[in-house]
């Protein structure tokens, strides 16, 4: 199935990014939005110099699950990551940016996102991720996810695209070639989706906005 996205329009605010109300009108009409061009230009070559200096031993292997259900298993994922603490400045660059979209969603779109996790991810030639969930309807508390790639002069033939899936028909929806620059959002709850192998180092950020749902002595997330 085919979907054809919205026209980029320009938001009249001028300290909100022009790409937030379009990605709030699709998220609201169809659970996702693309853009390929997502990303302010200087955040973008700040975010991409930064991951080129990165040393290789600041990536782990990723694994599936949260804290102590964490488990490594690499008939599912074979990526590296490495997670973004606001310890750089583009890496704070970046958590201000993603502060400014959720103020926004959560004013539009009353999501009631409470905070956000995300990571750099590096797929090494052959890497994959296969078909998965971010969240659980009732069992999780990701609602929003959101990806952006670090990748110039990508081509087609290079592979490693994100593919999207409707969640009960497993009909591909959106196939996304990690472009430079080029930023997806989706509804953590709502679409399986599988990072498919590529033939050259590919370069992401991965990332997730969360709601509160801490209960008696237990919070989730952690602050």
């Amino acid at each position: 199935m085919s979907v054809v996205l919205a026209e980029e329009v320009v938001f009249s605010c001028p300290e909100i990014e022009p790409s937030f109300e379009l990605m709030a009108k699709n998220l609201a009409s169809q659970g996702y939005s693309l853009h390929l061009n997502g990303l302010n230009p200087n955040l973008l070559d700040s975010l991409y110099e930064y991951i080129q200096t990165m040393p290789a031993d600041k990536f782990k292997r990723a694994g599936i699950g949260r804290e102590d259900n964490l488990i490594l298993n690499e008939s599912v994922r074979t990526d590296q990551v490495c997670w973004i603490n606001g310890e750089s400045e583009a890496g704070q660059d970046w958590l201000n940016w993603t502060a400014s979209l959720q103020r926004y969603l959560n004013r539009n779109l009353f999501l009631g996102l409470f905070s956000f996790e995300s990571h750099f991810a590096h797929y090494s030639t052959g890497d994959f991720y296969k078909t998965h969930k971010d969240a659980f309807k009732g069992e999780a508390n990701r609602i929003l996810s959101i990806v952006v790639y670090l990748n110039p002069d990508w081509k087609h033939t290079d592979g490693g695209e994100l593919v999207l899936y409707q969640d009960q028909t497993q009909v591909e929806i959106l196939r996304v070639v990690p472009n430079f620059g080029t930023v997806v959002a989706f509804l953590s709850e709502d679409f399986p989706h599988e990072v498919l192998p590529a033939t050259r180092d590919r370069y992401s950020i991965a990332g997730w906005f969360r709601v509160n749902s801490s209960a008696g002595d237990k919070v989730d997330p952690p602050r």
